[in-house]
């Protein structure tokens, strides 16, 4: 099996192709097809298989598709500012190309950039659960447009006492 296999997009497989990735993992064969047919994934795997890819690519792929920019679609949760960090410079590389805009909300910085950035209307936003209910609270974020939200690492996020935070951002998603 191969990524063309999967029916991404040519943009997405020949960024892949120039990193030196032809072929699926296995979190990414099983997920990529079920998030492309808009169905709901829990899934687990170990570090380093490729999970950031299994649920980004279809999400990117999925949003270019769409007509329509500049409202939130995408919300992805990490447990820490560095996997936050992290997933968003992955994001990037894949979405090189795209008008798609993407943000990254995190704890431990000053506000305003992170404002700045909410401010250009971005389709997809990484963030920590702190961070983002914050500026969420003080309505520079609007879910009402949402169609994906990602919890990364959920059970590092429950370790952490992010229980509240998950389930008060779940209950945002429109149905």
């Amino acid at each position: 099996m191969t990524f063309a296999d999967l029916q991404l997009n040519q943009r997405i497989q020949s960024i892949l192709s120039t990193q030196g990735f032809d072929t699926p993992t296995a979190i990414q064969a099983e997920a990529i097809p079920v998030i492309l047919g808009n169905h709901d994934v829990l899934a687990s795997a170990q570090t380093g298989t490729g999970k950031t890819a299994a649920f980004a690519l279809p999400i990117l792929h999925s949003l270019e598709l769409s007509a329509s920019r500049g409202a939130l679609k995408a919300l992805i949760l990490a447990p820490t500012r560095e996997l936050a960090l992290q997933t968003y410079e992955s994001m990037q590389q894949w979405n090189a190309g795209s008008d798609l805009h993407m943000a990254v909300i995190y704890g431990g910085v000053p506000y305003e950039t992170q404002i700045d950035a909410l401010g250009k209307n971005p389709d997809v936003i990484v963030a920590t659960p702190g961070r983002l209910i914050d500026l969420w609270e003080q309505g520079h974020i609007s879910f009402a447009d949402l169609m994906y939200f990602v919890l990364d690492e959920v059970d590092q996020m429950l370790d952490l006492g992010f229980q509240e935070a998950i389930a008060l951002l779940a209950k945002q998603k429109p149905e």
